[in-house]
């Protein structure tokens, strides 16, 4: 509905390892010679997968790692390459790995904001949805501290 669409939280893509000892916190893992597959998010259909070849490409690292890209259909898919075993390394959502403000299992390296566009979340109240109480009542939750608090622990920004 017109005039509902904010953006209630930034997302944080962040290079992942369910190996506790390949990431390093500078990513440094980018720099060297691929060993196995990076996993991404399909670029052309997932704000994360863009955000992850973005990243690729301002580091001057892309032509290197290009070979090795294996595209899942979402972020969820390219997580679940990675949590598998089935690549070793992969681009995911930061709170897909955080928990509590803490990497829940692996290695992580959270990518700096300024390597890529904007991961913005945002909601909106559709057309059948202007009347009815529980989506304004979500809106005023998603806007409020409660829900801040909750996302900050999952490494969302505002």
């Amino acid at each position: 509905m017109a005039g509902t669409r904010f953006t209630y939280a930034t997302g944080r893509l962040a290079l992942w390892s369910a190996d506790a000892a390949m990431v390093d916190s500078q990513g440094q893992v980018l720099r060297q010679p691929p060993r196995g597959k990076l996993a991404i998010a399909d670029p052309r259909l997932a704000p994360y997968g863009a955000a992850a070849m973005e990243t690729l490409a301002k580091l001057g690292v892309l032509a290197a790692w290009e070979p090795h890209l294996v595209q899942g259909e979402n972020i969820g898919q390219a997580f679940q390459f990675v949590a598998t075993g089935n690549a070793p390394l992969g681009f995911v959502a930061l709170a897909q790995v955080m928990t509590d403000g803490k990497i829940g299992k692996g290695s992580a390296w959270i990518v700096p904001a300024r390597l890529h566009a904007p991961l913005k979340q945002d909601a909106v109240i559709l057309k059948p949805g202007r009347a009815n109480p529980a989506a304004a009542a979500l809106v005023n939750y998603l806007k409020g501290e409660a829900a801040r608090a909750t996302l900050r622990g999952y490494g969302y920004e505002f």
